[in-house]
């Protein structure tokens, strides 16, 4: 293989890999996608066929067993990223995994450890640092445009889903905790990208509905260092009527408002009141795999280290674990 391409693997190409990640491996410049692995070798032989993937396993260990393979995704769930991220660095390749980067903080500075001591490279997953929405949002914030930042209020409200086909994300031993463990990496990484390190963070995580076995609300408190506070509500078992998400950004002289699910940024300043609107690529993680494949490359820094994935699991555990 061309030693300028990076070549993959995909462990775990199950709903993720279909639409969001997947198909993102064969268009990013330097990238071919040569084999997928999922353990039911039927499922993985219809990915690889349905997606023109040369090669697929039904073991994990096969897959990376094969010399022209120096990259893989892991995209299975939460308990066994660990797992496939150490047997990856072990067997020489760099590793792009998908977020939670693990179950637990002590996970977290064992998959570190690893890293730090191999000569592999690592980069999670969370993509949404490099859409459009997030990248003028930073921007704003960077250039003074509602001046200091005072505080961030995130309310992420939303109905049971009775019709969820990811039964596994309800079994805390597989997903670490539920919904709001598979949400809000994404959104608690983006607040650590945009206002940096935090002295204090805590929580109160409660099951209010009783449906489930997992906690369905989580109020968390951040002090960052800037000294920028941050509040958030997630509720996973509220009546479809009170269904919101909803992200503002207070500064002394206005607001950055937006949605995780929705494509527009609300700026409301002195100078300025606008709404903006964007459009997401159809296989949204392409711009970050853009970004790890020129990482991996030597083209660029590292676009989201280990070290920012301990810190997201770190504020994961500080609201749901640590203050019960």
């Amino acid at each position: 293989m061309d030693k300028d391409t990076i070549v993959w693997g995909i462990i775990g190409c199950g709903d993720v890999a279909e639409v969001k990640s997947g198909p993102a491996f064969q268009k990013c410049d330097n990238s071919l996608l040569l084999a997928v692995m999922r353990r039911n070798g039927e499922l993985a032989k219809d990915f690889a066929n349905r997606h023109k993937v040369q090669l697929w396993y039904d073991n994990a260990n096969k897959l990376l067993a094969n010399p022209d393979i120096n990259a893989v995704y892991i995209a299975t769930p939460p308990s066994t990223h660990l797992e496939y991220a150490l047997n990856a660095l072990k067997a020489g390749k760099d590793v792009y995994i998908e977020k939670p980067m693990v179950l637990s903080k002590k996970e977290a500075l064992q998959l570190e450890t690893a890293v730090n001591k191999s000569n592999q490279k690592l980069v999670v997953a969370h993509y949404r640092r490099f859409l459009p929405m997030y990248i003028m949002a930073k921007e704003l914030l960077d250039s003074n445009a509602i001046g200091n930042v005072k505080f961030v209020d995130l309310r992420f409200l939303q109905p049971i889903d009775f019709n969820s086909k990811a039964t596994w994300r309800l079994e805390e031993e597989v997903s670490g905790g539920g919904y709001f463990h598979d949400i809000a990496p994404h959104q608690l990484d983006l607040m650590y990208h945009f206002f940096g390190s935090y002295t204090v963070a805590k929580g109160i995580a409660v099951n209010q509905s009783g449906i489930n076995k997992v906690d369905d609300t989580v109020n968390g408190l951040i002090n960052f260092k800037s000294g920028v506070q941050f509040r958030g509500m997630w509720s996973f078992a509220i009546p479809k009527c009170l269904e919101e998400d909803c992200c503002i950004i207070y500064g002394e002289e206005g607001t950055i408002e937006f949605s995780f699910y929705e494509e527009q940024l609300k700026l409301n300043s002195k100078k300025i009141n606008k709404e903006f609107n964007f459009k997401n690529p159809i296989n949204i993680q392409q711009p970050m795999i853009q970004e790890t494949v020129n990482y991996f490359l030597g083209k660029r820094s590292n676009p989201c280290p280990v070290e920012d994935g301990v810190l997201v699991i770190n504020l994961i555990e500080d609201f749901t674990k640590d203050n019960n």
